[in-house]
């Protein structure tokens, strides 16, 4: 059971937690999303929108972070799962769609990922996320111009 209070803040996020979950399991310890990663855990967006941070250093930053997603993005399911695994580097690269749903506009959702996780001592230490912005932009309305 994790430490993480008011895990209903994070229904939006569910199916995402879940595919990483599955797919982690045997490499990483911990049942819940958070607690696969270690507390100093580096989180990098390397593609991603404005306003959003590029890097979060700690699990308790990674946990705030999320904890607002279900107000704006709620996922139905995770799907099209690839996983490479290099055991001896520690890494792992998943690719995988989201669909869901932007709560602002209720327009459809629908993004596709590459996560490229680093693993040390059973815990994930470092995650780089690449995304698509456009999909975003779609589904929340595109930001204005300057």
């Amino acid at each position: 059971m994790t430490a993480i209070e008011n895990l209903g803040d994070f229904k939006g996020l569910e199916p995402f937690f879940r595919i990483i979950e599955q797919v982690l399991s045997g490499l990483v310890d911990g049942e819940h999303f958070f607690d696969l990663h270690a507390d100093d855990v580096v989180v990098e967006y390397i593609h991603t929108v404005p306003g959003y941070p590029r890097r979060t250093v700690g699990r308790s930053a990674l946990v705030e972070l999320y904890r607002p997603y279900s107000e704006t993005m709620m996922l139905h399911r995770c799907f099209d799962l690839v996983k490479y695994h290099d055991r001896e580097a520690g890494v792992v690269v998943l690719e995988y769609a989201s669909e869901g749903y932007a709560v602002s506009t209720g327009a459809p959702y629908l993004n596709r990922f590459i996560s490229v996780i680093t693993i040390s001592d059973r815990q994930i230490t470092h995650w780089r996320d690449y995304l698509d912005p456009i999909a975003v932009f779609d589904a929340l309305g595109w930001p204005a111009r300057a």
